[in-house]
């Protein structure tokens, strides 16, 4: 019996580790699934705030973003004035 028992307790051993193991790995798939949807929420809400109203590839698109909220703001308010066009 005493064979028995030590092969027991050595497959006892080696199932405990490797479901350690797998554990483990579950836990980083599923945290780098979070950071995958994080990434996806962050782009599709991007995609909807801007509406395509914003060009990606200047640099000014977050001022025009801002500016078009403030006309959008005032507009409400009934008090939305036109700015005269900038002279050159």
């Amino acid at each position: 019996m005493d064979g028995v028992q030590k092969l027991l307790a050595v497959v006892i051993v080696s199932l405990t580790l490797l479901l350690l193991i797998v554990g483990v790995q579950v836990i980083l798939i599923f945290i780098d699934l979070r950071r995958a949807l994080k990434r996806l929420n962050n782009l599709l809400e991007d995609a909807i705030l801007g509406g395509g109203l914003i060009r990606p590839e200047k640099l000014t698109g977050i001022i025009e973003m801002f500016r078009k909220r403030k006309k959008t703001e005032t507009r409400e308010q009934g008090s939305f004035q036109e700015e005269p066009p900038p002279s050159e």
